[in-house]
Parts: C-alpha cells; sequence; structure tokens
C-alpha cells in the first residue's frame, strides 16, 4: 500500500504494480468467486475476472434475460452458470452485485449460505450502511468487503478490453479470518481495478449517491437541458443547441479533463472561452451549492435511500421506469442528439 498526497490530503492507495496480477492470482487460488447478478456490474466484473484467469460462477435467476445475457457472453448452464442459491453454495467469495432493491428480496436465500470463513463482497456500500432499512446484517463470522468500480459495468468492461483500468474504492467493514485486506485487494486487481483507493461503506455510499444525483447524472441532465431550452428559445436551431450544449462538451472538452485537468482545457481553449468560463464558473458554484447541500443531507439521513427503496420495489418498477427514460429520449434535445451521433465520421 502506498501513500498519495491529492491536493494536500494523504491517502491510502493500491496500484497494480504493488500488488500485479500474478499476486491477485496466487491470493485467490483456493477460492471460488460467484458473481450473484448479471445486471450493472455482474457481466463486467465476472468476465473480466474470467479473463484474468481466476476461479469464477454466475449466480443468476433462471428464465430471465440476465440468465439469456449470460449464456450469450459464454456462461455454460450447470458449469459455470448456475441458479442463484446453488452458486452461493459452492462460493467462498459471494460477490453480491444486484440491484439494491434486489439484494434487499434475495438476502434470505444468500445469508443462509454465508457459512464461517467465505467473504460478502459488495460494490455499493448501500445494503450495510442502510442495514436497518435493508436488513441485511451479515453473520460474524465471515468477511464484509467492498470493491466498488467508479463507472459502470459496461465501462469496466470496455476498459478492460483495451488493456486499461477504472479507479476504484475498497472497504473492509468485517475482518473476520484476517484475510479481509488480502482478499478484497486482489479481487479489485481481478476485476479490472486501475488503482484501489481506501474508503469505507458509508463513505462509498454518501458520494457515490450524491455523485449518481449530482454531476455524473441528475445534475449534468438539469444543465443540460436548461441551456439547450435557453438556446432554442432564443432562435437557435437543434442541432447548433445540441452541438454547443452536449456535443462539444463530450467529444472535445471532457477529453482534455480528463488528460491533463480543468485549467489545462482552458489553457487550450479562446482566450474568450477562457475569459468567460473563469467569470462564470463561481456564479455556478454559488447557485448550486445550496442544492448539493440538500442532496447530501436527504443522503445522508437516509431519505434518498427510503425513497429508492420504497419506489424500486414496486411490481410495476420497470414499466414506469421505461416510461421515464421514454419522455427523456423523445425529448428534442436528446433527439436532435441521435442524429448528431449518427453524422459523427466514425459512423459513415
Amino acid at each position: 500500500m502506498a501513500q498519495m498526497n491529492f491536493g494536500g490530503v494523504i491517502e491510502n492507495v493500491v496500484t497494480r504494480e504493488e500488488y500485479p496480477l500474478a499476486k491477485a492470482l496466487e491470493t485467490l487460488k483456493d477460492e471460488t468467486i460467484a458473481v450473484i447478478g448479471y445486471g450493472v456490474q455482474g457481466p463486467g466484473q465476472s468476465l473480466n475476472l474470467r479473463d484474468n484467469g481466476f476461479n469464477v460462477i454466475v449466480g443468476q435467476r433462471k428464465d430471465s434475460k440476465s440468465w439469456d445475457k449470460a449464456v450469450a457472453d459464454g456462461w455454460v448452464p450447470g458449469e459455470n452458470l448456475f441458479d442463484i442459491e446453488e452458486a452461493c453454495e459452492k462460493a467462498t467469495i459471494i460477490e453480491y452485485l444486484l440491484s439494491d432493491a434486489g439484494q434487499i428480496s434475495v438476502w434470505p436465500t444468500v445469508k443462509k449460505h454465508l457459512t464461517p470463513g467465505k467473504a460478502l463482497y459488495f460494490s455499493h456500500g448501500f445494503g450495510i450502511t442502510y442495514k436497518e432499512r435493508t436488513g441485511i446484517v451479515p453473520p460474524a463470522d465471515v468477511d464484509v468487503i467492498l470493491v466498488a468500480p467508479k463507472g459502470s459495468g459496461t465501462s469496466l468492461r470496455r476498459m478492460f478490453l483495451q488493456g486499461r483500468g477504472l479507479n476504484s474504492s475498497y472497504a473492509i467493514f468485517q475482518n473476520a479470518t484476517g484475510r479481509a485486506w488480502e482478499r478484497v485487494i486482489a479481487l479489485g486487481i481481478g476485476v479490472g481495478s486501475g488503482y484501489l483507493f481506501e474508503t469505507t461503506f458509508k463513505r462509498e455510499v454518501y458520494s457515490d449517491l450524491t455523485g449518481e444525483r449530482g454531476t455524473l447524472m441528475g445534475a449534468i441532465q438539469g444543465i443540460f437541458a436548461a441551456q439547450y431550452e435557453v438556446l432554442r428559445q432564443n432562435g437557435h436551431t437543434p442541432s447548433e443547441a445540441f452541438n454547443e450544449t452536449v456535443e462539444e462538451l463530450s467529444q472535445s472538452l471532457m477529453p482534455l479533463i480528463s488528460e491533463n485537468g480543468m485549467d489545462w482545457m482552458y489553457a487550450n481553449c479562446s482566450t474568450t472561452a477562457q475569459r468567460g468560463a473563469l467569470d462564470w464558473w463561481k456564479k455556478f458554484r454559488d447557485a448550486t451549492l445550496p442544492v448539493f447541500n440538500e442532496l447530501y443531507s436527504e443522503v445522508a439521513c437516509g431519505n434518498e435511500a427510503q425513497r429508492s427503496i420504497d419506489t424500486n420495489s414496486q411490481p410495476d418498477y420497470r414499466q414506469k421506469l421505461e416510461e421515464e427514460l421514454r419522455e427523456m429520449r423523445e425529448t428534442e434535445m436528446w433527439q436532435a442528439g441521435a442524429v448528431v451521433r449518427k453524422l459523427r465520421p466514425e459512423n459513415n
């Protein structure tokens, strides 16, 4: 483990140079890893583990679209693809990657297979942090660990196939065996992390829920929609409004930020753009800071978790979700975006 200076704050991190894949494979050579769930994180993590040479199986509900997807990805029923209960029984490490609502409903099945010495692995701190609401209370004689890739399972897999890594946080909630640290780091390397940084289950879920509702998804969609609307109301065409709102950011400027930071992106734009951005960014910060404070408070007190549990547990949740996504997809802004994407040179 190395200590790195992040803007004056020292944090513990683990890199692939410090903990290479060969060491991770040696650490877990006698383990059977069962990835439970094949939705958002399950495919990327299980396929990366499989390609890296770990002994991994998948547990998924039979007769589901996700079961069929697992088969299409090369998992073989009865060989390395099983129903959830059988996979949990076979495993020494259970990667619990169902949705938060799914984890609540399946927990009684998983819990009875958490025999002494096993490890229960999460990629989100939700179930444990809000255990009074979820009922997920692991037995005291198992390791409880977390590796949370900072991106979707799709991104995790794509970056792995490109020879890159997606940064992940890691945490230990319960160290029953004395091997929890070795297990969690080996798993973090195995699923394709770029580097691993230390956190806690609570910090992970608080930051994750805030980020998803904030700059990663909720806030960015809200800002996109507001700017697009202002441009359209002032006579700009859909193509111009979309390009100036979304396309230039995602295709041109975000890669520059990723490469060397915001100041470097500014330095590679016109002096007029630099001046305007420097004059206006603090106004946007000041305008949104109260919203972010409200959001974090709602996360910390558990209201956001309860809303998620209540909504996602409804039998018609997926139908309502699709309707909300359809409403977004059919707005003029994202219809314009579909046309713009088709016009990109790589698609012609």
